[in-house]
């Protein structure tokens, strides 16, 4: 596509934004900027020789509608939200509103194949990359994951895959986005404070296979009822995975074997020797051995990459043992789904660290697993009493101040042979930067009590 001469804003100078100024620019675009931070935090990220390629306009300290207006083309990154004014008045002028994936998906020429999904995106996103490249091929890991796609474009496009984690945010912003092989993990209640409803985030996700045709693929999970139900409604070829069932077509567990079966001779893959615990990163590695395998990656390296991938921080991590109790670190374990994933994973008795920012879900789903699974319950965040109200009488439950005093008071009540795991259902922003920072905080609080 040409933007060459176009006025193009970009909505949000995070790495995103930065990444897409930086290409816009080398495409001779006019590019403007909107930020909610003031005009002189964002002076230092303007080009340091502006008169090299076509200015900045810079609008600092909020958005306001007279500037987008000017716009022949709006950029908006994922964190913010779509009903605000002056993107609907310039929805309402006809200005088109993308956001980088549809940028990205009309100018990339390479494959890329796509993870999405309430949980499991991160750890299936990265698996599938390592099968890839254990397989030979070159790849370029990006999007949610945390590097922007838009990176693969200023360098070069010289990869045989475009590996991509996308987020729900990311898919309302596409109309032509297609990955050749797209993964729907799963779908629990999650960010119900962005859509109106839970219908509006499932049909978010749906999204993703909404441009495919005959020679992509569809990966959905056969377990779960809403993702069979939007694998029911697709056009294209779709392979399901299931930890419960057997499977004619697709990937399913056989006790420590994973089965699969495509086109050819039925397959076998030993996880005996998979290093990540829980039941959920079994269906994890479904996902991305279906995946791998549908773009060709050679089954002994499907099996290599099983044995040798170590996972991500913050995900299930086990941090110490101090006097017989493990403490375990799901500080990305940002909805209840997630929540439900971790406990389902441990037959010790846990006691439960959870809290943050609510969402806007029901706190429901978690109730069995509390009553035969938590030991204790301590409640931190904005959203504690909330969760007091819906799962406090299930087990001893009590609230605490910081994540510091909730690791000192877990520890505690805990006896040799427990877990204490952190997994918080709700996001960071009340406390924290945002999950990676209150993670470090818990295994900081673990480390200085082990050292005690």
């Amino acid at each position: 596509m040409d933007f060459s001469g176009k006025k193009i804003l970009v909505v949000g100078l995070g790495k995103t934004g930065l990444a897409l100024t930086e290409y816009l620019k080398r495409q001779g675009s006019r590019v403007l900027v909107s930020d909610s931070r003031s005009r002189e935090e964002l002076e230092p990220l303007r080009p340091s020789d502006p008169e090299a390629t076509p200015p900045w306009f810079i609008e600092g300290g909020g958005h306001t509608v007279d500037f987008f207006l000017q716009a022949d083309l709006i950029l908006v990154s994922p964190g913010i939200p779509l009903e605000l004014l002056p993107l609907k008045a310039a929805g309402e002028k006809g200005i088109p509103i993308w956001g980088e994936l549809e940028l990205f998906s009309r100018v990339c020429r390479t494959p890329i194949i796509a993870v999405t999904g309430t949980n499991g995106k991160t750890t299936t996103t990265a698996l599938i990359n390592e099968m890839l490249l254990e397989a030979g091929f070159s790849t370029f890991l990006g999007g949610n994951i945390g590097r922007p796609l838009v990176e693969y474009l200023l360098n070069g496009q010289d990869k045989d895959f475009v590996v991509a984690e996308i987020s729900s945010f990311q898919l309302d912003t596409t109309r032509h986005f297609c990955p050749r092989v797209g993964l729907l993990l799963n779908i629990t209640e999650d960010h119900l404070d962005r859509y109106p409803d839970f219908q509006g985030y499932i049909h978010s996700k749906a999204g993703l296979f909404r441009n495919q045709g005959e020679q992509d693929a569809a990966v959905l999970n056969w377990d779960d009822p809403l993702v069979r139900g939007v694998g029911e409604a697709l056009k294209g070829p779709v392979y399901y995975f299931s930890r419960t069932e057997p499977l004619s077509r697709g990937a399913y567990l056989d006790q420590d074997r994973l089965r699969l079966n495509l086109t050819g001779p039925p397959e076998s893959y030993d996880l005996q020797a998979f290093p990540l615990p829980g039941v959920h990163n079994r269906e994890n590695a479904l996902a991305a051995v279906l995946g791998a395998r549908l773009l060709g990656a050679a089954p002994e390296a499907v099996q290599r990459a099983l044995e040798r991938f170590q996972g991500f921080r913050h995900r299930l991590e086990w941090v110490a043992e101090v006097r017989g109790i493990q403490f375990f670190d799901d500080s990305k374990g940002t909805n209840v789904g997630a929540v439900v994933k971790a406990l389902e994973g441990f037959s010790r008795p846990v006691i439960l660290i959870a809290g943050g920012r609510d969402k806007g879900g029901d706190y429901g789903p978690l109730k069995g697993l509390v009553r035969e699974k938590v030991k204790a319950l301590i409640l931190i965040g904005e959203a504690r009493e909330k969760m007091r109200e819906q799962l406090g009488d299930l087990t001893p439950t009590e609230l605490a101040d910081s994540l510091e005093t909730a690791v000192f008071r877990s520890f505690r009540q805990g006896e040799p042979g427990d877990v204490v795991l952190l997994s918080p259902g709700c996001s960071s922003f009340d406390m924290f930067r945002d999950y990676a920072q209150r993670g470090e905080v818990f295994q900081q609080a673990v480390k200085a009590l082990a050292g005690k």
